[in-house]
């Protein structure tokens, strides 16, 4: 493999129950539905995983695969495969219970193709795998940006007292952070979200933190300023995945803009905010239409493109209208 994203993580099934009471399976993982993101988006990427040889393990390799994400060796070593629970409320929002277990394979290290190393959630935090995703993002920083997301699951983390120890060392290993307001509430609720992302910037030493507020947008804090976009008008399906394919059209973004790698640390670290603003949009797209289909569900590169081109049709379309009006106001 030639230039890649690392993510590393869990994959696993998810058990949607909805407010109907049906159910379905999907299969996701918060860093396998980083992963699938970027495969979609047309970029190379590994997944260090822990999956069993059953079923469901099938299903999540299989899914992967359509989307032209290859295993990092050693990802099909559990006993069995991992399943969450979700359960979606009238609005779509999904609380989770887990039946989990997570181990770093063997196979699972950045190497000198490795642009960037991405963690988080989960396997950031949960034993025994945590300690290896720690050893390895500190050895990632060699060659590659590291990049995190809390990705909270207060239900297996414990309390925000016992986790936050181990996320701010994470953050203080990473070059780019993607926080939700969700998480930032559970870790300081004393704080404002933005004053943790300035310290997780300013005190940590992170290069930028994006902080994403649902239907109110996002806000980039950067050593060079604050930029905020706010988010696409949808009709919402669910929100399952939505913060993960932001996070992965991030890592998209910030290749594009020739961000990654430990030989562009510096260039990161002084990014400016026209450059960070149009990630922002991008991301914003792209969680635009996840959260518009069922269950983690991202687009393809085409898709996103036709949305694009939509956008701009739109755009001008609506330009002409104002001026129709304006006209129609004076007489």
């Amino acid at each position: 493999m030639g230039a890649h994203v690392l993510a590393v993580g869990e994959a696993l099934v998810d058990v949607v129950r909805r407010p109907d009471g049906s159910t379905a399976e999907h299969p996701g993982g918060s860093l396998a539905n980083v992963a699938l993101t970027l495969g979609r988006l047309g970029r190379e990427v590994r997944l260090a995983t822990w999956l069993g040889r059953d079923g469901r393990g099938a299903t999540v390799r299989t899914w992967l695969d359509e989307s032209h994400v290859a295993l990092a060796d050693g990802s099909d070593g559990a006993e069995r495969t991992s399943v969450a629970q979700a359960t979606l409320d009238a609005a779509g929002s999904a609380t989770y219970e887990f039946d989990l277990d997570w181990r770093v394979p063997d196979g699972a290290a950045a190497d000198a193709d490795t642009l960037a190393v991405h963690t988080g959630s989960i396997a950031a935090v949960l034993e025994p795998g945590a300690a290896d995703v720690l050893r390895l993002v500190e050895a990632a920083r060699a060659t590659s940006t590291v990049t995190y997301d809390p990705n909270a699951r207060p239900v297996l983390m414990g309390t925000a007292d016992r986790t936050r120890p181990r996320v701010e060392e994470l953050v203080g290993l990473a070059d780019v952070v993607k926080v939700s307001d969700e998480d930032l509430a559970w870790l300081a609720p004393e704080v404002a979200p933005l004053d943790v992302a300035r310290s997780w910037v300013h005190d940590l030493g992170a290069s930028v933190v994006v902080v994403t507020f649902g239907g109110a947008g996002s806000t980039a804090v950067a050593r060079s300023g604050e930029v905020t976009v706010g988010s696409r008008k949808v009709d919402v399906v669910d929100t399952v995945g939505a913060g993960d394919s932001f996070m992965g059209a991030l890592l998209d973004g910030l290749w594009a803009a020739d961000l990654l790698g430990a030989a562009r640390r510096d260039a990161l670290r002084a990014v400016d905010l026209g450059t960070l603003e149009r990630l922002l949009a991008r991301c914003a797209a792209v969680a635009a239409v996840t959260v518009s289909r069922a269950g983690a569900n991202p687009p393809w590169a085409r898709e996103l493109a036709a949305t694009t081109a939509d956008d701009h049709r739109h755009h001008h379309h609506a330009e002409t209208q104002d001026t129709d009006t304006r006209t129609e106001e004076v007489r």
